[in-house]
């Protein structure tokens, strides 16, 4: 058993007084992929934002990263409205230390060719998420956080995309996500439910 790259021990996350998990333990380790369910509220955005570190509020217990090699890609675009769909992606292939040459090919997986230079306030909504997708195509991070990933989505994106983790996580990822959709992976699939006994 692969050693884990994520530890989490007697984990407790509030929200606005609302307990959403509580006494929580945890580990994530190389080549699984991790399915985090449960209803709409039930924290499992704000587990991954704390997972990626971005959130310590109402956050007890302990999380420990035991990798740097970390994609969180958020239920939102995260991108800059006034750059092109090339100008966001170079930007963060130049803050992660990658190569630019693979923004045209990572841009052609998310179904965007030919909007490599238009401005991302142009976009609709989908073609702004893809944008953002198109990062897992670029990054070679030991561990992708992925915040509702198939959302506005077309079919043909959906299965490139559950094609792309299966790859990453045979290749020794770790794939944490949130999902209301049946994923057709063929790696296997562990399943955590948030609130089942809140």
């Amino acid at each position: 058993m692969s050693d884990p790259l994520v530890s989490v021990t007697g984990l407790g996350l509030e929200r606005g007084g609302r307990v959403l998990v509580e006494n929580f333990d945890l580990q994530i380790r190389a080549g699984e992929l991790l399915l985090v369910e449960g209803a709409n509220g039930a924290g499992k955005t704000t587990l991954l934002r704390s997972l990626a570190g971005l959130s310590r509020l109402g956050q007890s217990g302990e999380i420990r990263l035991h990798t740097d090699s970390l994609l969180f890609l958020g239920h939102r675009p995260g991108i800059k409205q006034l750059l092109t769909a090339r100008e966001n992606l170079e930007w963060y292939c130049r803050a992660q230390g990658l190569a630019v040459d693979g923004i045209e090919s990572a841009l052609d997986q998310v179904g965007l060719y030919g909007y490599e230079d238009v401005l991302c306030h142009s976009m609709s909504a989908g073609q702004q998420r893809r944008v953002n997708l198109a990062r897992l195509y670029l990054s070679d991070a030991k561990l992708c956080l992925l915040d509702e990933p198939f959302t506005a989505i077309d079919r043909e994106g959906v299965k490139k995309l559950t094609l792309l983790l299966a790859e990453r996580v045979r290749a020794g990822a770790a794939v944490v996500l949130t999902s209301h959709q049946d994923l057709p992976l063929d790696v296997p699939l562990r399943r955590i439910t948030l609130g089942a006994t809140q």
